[in-house]
């Protein structure tokens, strides 16, 4: 099954343009498949956030949020798969896992409510046959040293909060088909 339908743009293309550092993870590459680690459960994966490293933020930076967001999903918006918030700004890493419900995040940090309604991280899972999906896996450096949401604010608002408080973005985006 295909569902024919052209190719969205880099959501983050469309956003006022800010700085850039370097994000690089020992589980993804750009512009590669994901491994079945990072692939949801319902989808024959682990569910696995995978392991992210950042360098090179800009000064001023005094919290991360870290965002995983699917614009292929064969939804108008687009699917949000993680959006862990509020984590300090002396944090250079998250290991592999550290989206799970259990995970200890540094410091204040929690997760938002996801696309799949859970407050975790959820792996890749898009229909099977449909075209390849970029997973967006960024990492916002925030002007603040937190947002002002709470563990139930959805990823949309969250995502408004971060229009007025991202100095910079640091992006690595691999693929899946199913």
């Amino acid at each position: 099954m295909s569902l024919d339908r052209p190719v969205a743009p880099d959501p983050y293309e469309l956003l006022p343009a800010v700085g850039s550092f370097t994000v690089t993870s020992s589980d993804v590459t750009d512009g590669e498949q994901l491994p079945m680690s990072v692939v949801h459960d319902s989808a024959g994966g682990k569910n696995t956030s995978p392991q992210l490293s950042w360098s090179g933020a800009p000064e001023g930076t005094r919290s991360y949020v870290v965002t995983c967001f699917d614009p292929d999903a064969p939804i108008p918006g687009g699917f949000w798969h993680w959006i862990a918030v509020n984590i300090p700004g002396s944090t250079t890493e998250l290991p592999a896992g550290a989206g799970a419900d259990d995970a200890s995040l540094p410091g204040d940090a929690f997760h938002v409510r996801n696309d799949f309604t859970t407050r975790n991280f959820g792996g890749a899972a898009p229909p099977q046959g449909d075209q390849v999906h970029r997973y967006y896996f960024v990492v916002h450096a925030v002007d603040v040293d937190a947002l002002e949401v709470d563990e139930n604010t959805s990823a949309a608002f969250v995502n408004f909060n971060l229009a007025f408080h991202t100095l910079a973005r640091a992006i690595v985006t691999p693929t899946y088909q199913h």
